[in-house]
Order: C-alpha cells, then sequence, then structure tokens
C-alpha cells in the first residue's frame, strides 16, 4: 500500500444527476462551496466541471471555471485543483437509417477550443479521456480519435499542466501506455482507472488488478467504481498500492437510503483508508507524488 493515498473527489461531474439528489452543485458558487468542503473533510484532489446554472446541463464555458477557481482559491490556496477536459466530445448519432441527423446532445469540438479552459486557467491538472466509448445505453458516444489526443496531449503539456489520464476499458490503457512511449506525457504519468461506466471496464476486483498490472512502470494511479461500488473500490484501490477518487460525480449515496454529500463521501474514504492502515496524502504531499510542476 502507498504510504500516503491520495484522494480526489469528483464535484459534480455533468451526468444526469439533478433531480435525482436534493442538492447536486450546479452553480459555479455551489461547486466551489461543494469543493472547499470536501477539501475540509481530507481530499487531496478537487476535479471540477461546470454546469449550466439554469439548466444544471454540463456546460465548458471559461467563466464558470474561472469563477469556480477564484473561489476555491479565495478561502483555500492549499487544495490541488483538477479541471475536467472531457467535455466537447458527445455525439448523438442520429437514429434508424439517419445516423448523421446528430441529435441535440451533439457537442463535438476540436482539441483547441476543449481546452481553452485549461489554456486560459492553468489548473494543476486536467483529465485527458483516452478513447472512444459506448456511453450508456442509447445513441450517445464520446469521441476521441488517436489523432486528436495526441494533439490534446501537447497542448496541455505545452501549458505546463499535468494530464490525468481517464481509462475507460482496456484499449483505452494501450494507448495512454502509447503516449507515454511516444514522450507526449511527462512522468510520473497518472491513471485513473474508471470502473463501472457502461459499456467501459466494468467494476470488479479482477478487472481493477488487471489494469493496475498493465500499468507502465513509475506511474501514479487511482480508480473508482461508480454507484454502489464506489466504497468496495476505495479499498481496493488501497490494497492493490493505489490512489482513490469518490465524489457525486461517481455516486449519490452515502449509504441505503442516505444521499451523501461531498464532505461525506470524502469522510468515509478518509476512514477506510486509516481503518486499512495508511494515511491520506495532504495536498502538498499530492504534489510531491505527482512531480507537479512549483505553482506561481
Amino acid at each position: 500500500m502507498q504510504p500516503k493515498v491520495i484522494i480526489t473527489c469528483a464535484v459534480t461531474g455533468a451526468g444526469d444527476t439533478v433531480g435525482k439528489h436534493p442538492a447536486i452543485p450546479v452553480t459555479p458558487e455551489q461547486i466551489a462551496n461543494s469543493a472547499l468542503e470536501a477539501a475540509s473533510a481530507g481530499a487531496t484532489v478537487v476535479h471540477c466541471h461546470v454546469r449550466e446554472p439554469s439548466t444544471g446541463k454540463g456546460s465548458r464555458k471559461v467563466e464558470y471555471y474561472a469563477e469556480v477557481m477564484e473561489r476555491i482559491r479565495a478561502k483555500n490556496k492549499e487544495v490541488i485543483i483538477n479541471l475536467t477536459a472531457g467535455m466537447g466530445g458527445d455525439v448523438e448519432v442520429g437514429s434508424g437509417a439517419r445516423p448523421l441527423d446528430f441529435g441535440p446532445g451533439t457537442d463535438c469540438v476540436g482539441p483547441e477550443e476543449r481546452l481553452i479552459h485549461v489554456k486560459e486557467l492553468r489548473p494543476e491538472i486536467c483529465t485527458l479521456d483516452c478513447g472512444t466509448l459506448n456511453f450508456g445505453d442509447g445513441n450517445s458516444i464520446v469521441v476521441q480519435t488517436p489523432a486528436q489526443l495526441r494533439e490534446q496531449a501537447k497542448l496541455i503539456k505545452s501549458y505546463g499542466v499535468k494530464p490525468e489520464m481517464e481509462i475507460f476499458d482496456s484499449g483505452n490503457l494501450w494507448f495512454g501506455k502509447q503516449l507515454v512511449a511516444e514522450g507526449l506525457i511527462d512522468g510520473p504519468p497518472m491513471f485513473q482507472l474508471c470502473l463501472g461506466i457502461p459499456w467501459g471496464a466494468p467494476y470488479d476486483t479482477e478487472t481493477m488488478a488487471y489494469q493496475k498490472n498493465q500499468l507502465p512502470e513509475g506511474a501514479v494511479w487511482a480508480a473508482f467504481g461508480i454507484g454502489r461500488n464506489e466504497f468496495p473500490a476505495v479499498a481496493q484501490a488501497v490494497l492493490l498500492g493505489g490512489h482513490v477518487r469518490v465524489g457525486l460525480e461517481d455516486n449519490l449515496w452515502l449509504e441505503r437510503g442516505v444521499h451523501a454529500s461531498n464532505g461525506t463521501l470524502v469522510e468515509k474514504a478518509v476512514k477506510i483508508i486509516e481503518l486499512l492502515g495508511t494515511r491520506v496524502a495532504s495536498p502538498d504531499e499530492g504534489r510531491e507524488i505527482l512531480k507537479l510542476k512549483p505553482r506561481k
């Protein structure tokens, strides 16, 4: 096990969770306050999406990200901020004989536009989804081609930001390792094993162990399971020598019938980590583990 375990809290995501929970963070102020709650509970890293305040739908607006970062930093200058770059690859394929009649859920842009908030705001970490995925049971797919991903990796590197490679299936991991081999990812490479999202890699003990054993030497890695698998995944990742992620992006419940907050999810993860005999990394210890560039 790691002597110091990084906890990432995924604060809100972009999924259709508004209305399924009484307090999903939607506005920049709510997202920042929820991130601060998670940091106070022990999170090393806060992973932030933004949403349209009027609808709760996922957004890519730079001004929302800027407000979230400003509000976090006004009260907490230590927690590591990780901004998603997962938005902008969504395609809703048309039904029946008209697959090219893309639906209203389509939001597909080029690498530079997809990373404009990262360029403008320079968080310490941003995500890099490492492949295309059938996302759920409908006609939605998330598109990241090899050429797009190489360009995104080059841009992220030029911005001085650490990419967290999101691994949704075994082919994603293969390609992430290729990015490392091509020198497009500065060491140590950082992998997030994302388990249980239909139709990517399932959450089970064998899948996490398999993916962990395929990682390149010296990689820093974390894993998460969604829904009821969130806390079993915390325990398993720690036992396998990895780091962990929890948060309302991945799971809405603290236990059966009890809605969670980001703070209570982090508190439960802290308890599991400590019961297993290790401890949570502080933000500065997380920076050392990840070899983040010095902050200005």
